[in-house]
């Protein structure tokens, strides 16, 4: 029997073609705010992509094709006003998601339709045992696209249409979400909230964004109790704090939940050179922590394990992050050297602090109370 291929690989050109306009920042330009561009530019993922291209990273996985999703696919997880909203002002000249910080252009509500499919492909792929893990770099991002509305820069919840789009088929019943962006992951703890099947781990910036949500007390609704796990991380925090929550949070909690399959909602701005976090994660923090969920999902969920692109918007130091995640997943032995290592692995911030230990001590609390 012939062993499948390790890891699977979307990317697109057309992902970068998603137009955010000309902004200073998420802010419009005008007056004093000299153009620029939007935060959530196509740069940090084009350049990741082609790192992964030049590096030889690309030759270690396998290349998947996919399609985009059905709007019936969406409109099983998003209200169907919203997303004929996005599909008609796309059609025309873009307009803004709803949080008057996330635009789109013209044609993103058929990118984002990819983006959405390139995660569904991904998981498909996993869980039909042609590769073992997967990586989808897919933009736009998801993770707070709530089934109302989008915001944080996100249109649709790539995870959770390829979530439920695989449960409609059968592939799949019970699924670990792990979100490892440096902001909450409120969208899917939303979308999921009252379903006891779905668990969702979010390790975040305490209060950066959204500003109320991503609190420790928020453990999930009336018919999903401590379905929703958080991780709220005081700034500063380095690869110490966060290989620890891995470690102490995430890993025992997916591990009582025994998920056919665990997804990373995976974003790079908890990196050390992330404009719109505080956190010093480095790209072999990233590394070790993809070991960690590589191993996890290899003791529960026989492997399957899927990465699906979320934030990070440096475009320096972007691409570095994700070539160690992806070189993980693939399994190289020695990874590509990291050029900005011997700066930002030498910073103090990677020991863990006591108020670091508190924050994942008090989460692990919360773990520890759950009736399964």
């Amino acid at each position: 029997m012939t062993r499948p291929a390790r890891t699977g690989y979307v990317w697109h050109e057309r992902f970068a073609w998603h137009d955010t306009s000309t902004h200073v920042g998420f802010l419009p330009a005008g007056g004093l705010l000299q153009p620029h561009h939007h935060y959530e530019s196509t740069e940090s993922k084009a350049r990741m992509a082609g790192l992964i291209e030049v590096s030889g990273a690309s030759e270690l996985m396998t290349r998947l094709p996919f399609e985009p999703v059905a709007e019936e696919q969406i409109t099983a997880v998003h209200d169907a006003q919203y997303v004929a909203r996005i599909k008609r002002e796309s059609a025309e000249r873009g307009g803004d998601a709803g949080d008057g910080a996330s635009p789109f252009g013209p044609g993103s509500y058929d990118i984002a339709r990819m983006a959405a499919g390139g995660t569904l492909a991904a998981l498909d792929a996993v869980l039909d045992g042609q590769v073992q893990n997967a990586y989808a770099l897919v933009r736009p991002p998801g993770h707070h696209a709530e089934p109302q509305s989008g915001m944080g820069f996100c249109l649709f919840s790539n995870v959770g249409i390829a979530i439920q789009a695989a449960r409609a088929a059968g592939k799949i019943s019970r699924v670990a979400i792990v979100d490892i962006d440096v902001h909450h992951g409120n969208g899917a703890q939303r979308i999921f909230w009252d379903d006891p099947d779905v668990l969702t781990v979010s390790l975040h910036q305490d209060r950066l964004f959204p500003l109320d949500s991503g609190m420790r007390e928020e453990t999930g609704g009336e018919n999903a109790p401590y379905s929703s796990l958080n991780v709220p991380l005081p700034a500063g925090s380095g690869d110490g704090a966060y290989e620890l929550a891995i470690a102490e949070v995430a890993v025992p909690a997916v591990r009582a939940f025994q998920p056919d399959v665990v997804i990373v909602s995976c974003g790079f701005d908890a990196s050390m050179a992330d404009p719109l976090g505080r956190m010093c994660v480095t790209a072999g923090g990233y590394a070790r922590m993809t070991r960690q969920l590589v191993d996890l999902a290899e003791e529960t969920s026989g492997g399957k394990l899927v990465f699906s692109h979320e934030g990070g918007y440096s475009p320096e130091y972007v691409p570095f992050c994700g070539l160690a995640v992806v070189e993980t997943l693939a399994g190289k032995e020695e990874l590509t050297p990291d050029p900005f290592g011997w700066a930002y692995g030498a910073y103090p911030v990677h020991e863990v602090t006591d108020a670091q230990r508190e924050a994942v001590d008090a989460a692990a609390a919360v773990l520890a109370a759950r009736p399964w």
